[in-house]
């Protein structure tokens, strides 16, 4: 409470504000350069090796690539693949303390078909590109995104994986190799040291307009945004892990820093891929058996990668993408990339705090790494999710679709039926094919054989049963599933024919939970 006698001074005092320190927080002598964040500042010397040891701590600590193994750097052209792409060579050059020990590769996924590019554009970014992946010395390999249609069947299938060995293998893979002084990275005085034996450029193959129309149709099958951007991230992968598998790779880098992850966490719980963040987030994803899947640049924010990129100069290539120049409610990713953003400016802390519960997720399904090829996402090829109890929230989910489609279809029938009632369901006469339109005939209505579109649209898969809800919400948005790559269809039509064929002998076949 407030006294007589109480004596106020004239002027009220200013509290002292903190402000940032001028000195480097690690070397405590040099100006500080670059704030990474409050109470966080570094000169231009500290902050670059802070920058690396992230790096090569996160490939130490996981030891999953054993010395001498190929490894494949999926470079977008983005700031944060350019940085990963600039780390690796570093690591691989004379002036590293503790030199890389892997074989590393470059590949590019030229996507200018799917946004409607034009040739001479697309040429224009490779050129870019390629004078980027020529001063890494690395092989680098250019693939358009209209390969994914001629991609084999053989890409959905897992293979045997090549990671299973215990920790104390991974050590004595390393003793062996120093041991033996192997000199793969070995190069003479007057070569760079990061120059691999067998060096090999590709560039921009020739394009038929035939498969950029395909690609087109193919992604304008998609109704919404949302669908389009995971359907060419679906695709995308898929024509990653075919060209590590034709190259001899056995693991594949992606340049996914922790923002890009804190998005991805948030937008896949809102698509339904709750049961697959472990694999999407994480930072080894074996879902493909004998190709793990690595993100050595999930620690970083985009802010350090930004700051790093500029002051030393890394070269990165600015190339559109499906949501490029679009608005925060264009798509879910977009709004939830604008959501993330606009909170880590006003609270700092946002993106680690996402990213540190993604790093806590784990799935209650089987091991990735063991299930069999029928048991996951024809598109994602992780676990299926949709194998659950009856009283589960995604069967209500169903149930409540089945019912409002059941409820719309009798509204519509109701409807036409007031309209014309005199006018029966088909048009087509019988004896007559019913996709003939001017009075042609394919020949088979009249002989019993049935109508050539009946056959097209029982060889059509159903493709639901074999996705996982996420991936079912995607084909949902398509017109029609005809639009698909060939391999996809084929490998449906497959699984679908051996479980035809497992129900029909299962009376003979010894259920593993019984033994």
């Amino acid at each position: 409470m407030c006294q007589v006698d109480e004596v106020y001074s004239d002027h009220l005092e200013r509290a002292a504000v903190p402000s940032v320190s001028k000195k480097c927080l690690k070397c405590k002598e040099a100006a500080a350069a670059v704030v990474i964040r409050a109470g966080h500042s570094y000169c231009r010397g500290c902050f670059r090796e802070y920058f690396i040891h992230k790096f090569r701590a996160m490939l130490g600590k996981n030891r999953i690539i054993f010395p001498a193994e190929k490894v494949l750097l999926a470079v977008s052209g983005g700031p944060s693949s350019c940085s990963m792409l600039s780390l690796v060579q570093e690591g691989l050059s004379q002036s590293a303390h503790k030199k890389l020990r892997f074989l590393p590769g470059i590949v590019y996924i030229d996507e200018g078909g799917a946004i409607s590019q034009s040739m001479e554009e697309r040429q224009r970014i490779v050129a870019e590109l390629q004078a980027v992946f020529k001063g890494t010395g690395f092989p680098f390999h250019i693939v358009p995104l209209e390969q994914v249609l001629d991609l084999p069947s053989s890409v959905l299938v897992t293979g045997p994986p090549t990671s299973d060995q215990p920790a104390s293998a991974y050590k004595a893979a390393v003793d062996h190799f120093i041991q033996n002084n192997s000199s793969i990275f070995s190069a003479p005085p007057d070569q760079e040291e990061t120059s691999p034996p067998s060096q090999k450029e590709t560039s921009l193959p020739d394009i038929q307009e035939s498969r950029v129309h395909l690609l087109q149709q193919l992604i304008g099958s998609v109704k919404t945004l949302t669908a389009k951007a995971d359907l060419l991230n679906i695709l995308r992968q898929h024509l990653l892990v075919h060209t590590a598998r034709a190259e001899g790779y056995s693991k594949l880098m992606l340049g996914d820093s922790c923002t890009r992850l804190a998005v991805k966490l948030l937008t896949s719980v809102s698509l339904g891929r709750g049961a697959q963040l472990p694999q999407d987030t994480g930072f080894s994803d074996p879902r493909y058996g004998d190709i793990t899947l690595m993100r050595p640049m999930r620690d970083y924010s985009s802010k350090e990668i930004a700051f790093y990129n500029h002051m030393f100069k890394v070269p990165s290539v600015f190339i559109p993408s499906l949501e490029t120049k679009t608005t925060d409610k264009a798509s879910i990713q977009r709004l939830t990339e604008g959501f993330v953003t606009k909170l880590q400016a006003d609270f700092p802390h946002t993106v680690s705090a996402i990213y540190r519960t993604s790093e806590k997720l784990q799935t209650a399904f089987r091991s990735s790494s063991t299930a069999d090829s029928s048991g996951r996402c024809l598109f994602c090829m992780c676990i299926l999710d949709t194998a659950v109890e009856s009283a589960s929230a995604f069967n209500m989910t169903l149930i409540s679709e089945q019912l409002s489609q059941t409820k719309a279809a009798g509204n519509t029938k109701a409807e036409l039926q007031q309209q014309s009632p005199a006018e029966p369901e088909s048009s087509a006469p019988a004896g007559q094919c019913c996709s003939s339109g001017g009075g042609e005939d394919c020949g088979r209505a009249a002989g019993g054989g049935g109508c050539c579109s009946t056959d097209k649209a029982t060889e059509t898969p159903n493709l639901r049963s074999l996705l996982c809800y996420s991936c079912q919400l995607t084909i949902k948005d398509m017109s029609s599933v005809d639009h698909l790559p060939l391999y996809i269809l084929s490998e449906a039509q497959r699984r679908q024919r051996r479980s035809q064929m497992r129900e029909e002998i299962s009376e003979f076949l010894l259920d593993g939970e019984d033994d």
